[in-house]
């Protein structure tokens, strides 16, 4: 993939990220405020407390995912200017470019993260 086409596509995809983060954290609030005005007006049912818990804590998950992803995007757009982006950190080798319109942000070649995901497995197994 050339360096226009990257920086365009790349640029694209954070912009998509920064509209779903920027949504999730107006759904966020609406939440956040409906659950004070009922916190307000009544005593809630512990099943109710946990549910809102459990939301909030998807909520903050989601907006955690998506800020990673964005320091992601703007590494891969720094790769660009360096001319590192789309290949691999690993062999060196291209990233295919169907792997990088599926993933912009990949680091890796399939292989590699192939590699790379199934150490990071045996590691969390080990105790």
């Amino acid at each position: 993939m050339d360096a226009a086409l990257a920086r365009e596509f790349l640029s694209a995809e954070r912009s998509r990220v920064e509209g779903v983060l920027a949504a999730a954290g107006r759904l966020s609030a609406r939440a956040a405020e409906a659950a004070e005005r009922e916190l307000s007006s009544a005593e809630q049912h512990p099943a109710e407390l946990a549910t809102e818990t459990i939301e909030r804590e998807l909520d903050q998950s989601l907006v955690s995912h998506l800020e990673a992803e964005l320091i992601e995007l703007d590494a891969a757009l720094q790769r660009v200017e360096e001319g590192a982006y789309g290949r691999c950190e690993g062999c060196g080798q291209p990233i295919s470019d169907a792997r990088l319109e599926a993933a912009p942000a990949a680091r890796y070649c399939v292989e590699d993260q192939s590699k790379l995901s199934r150490n990071n497995h045996r590691r969390v197994g080990v105790r």
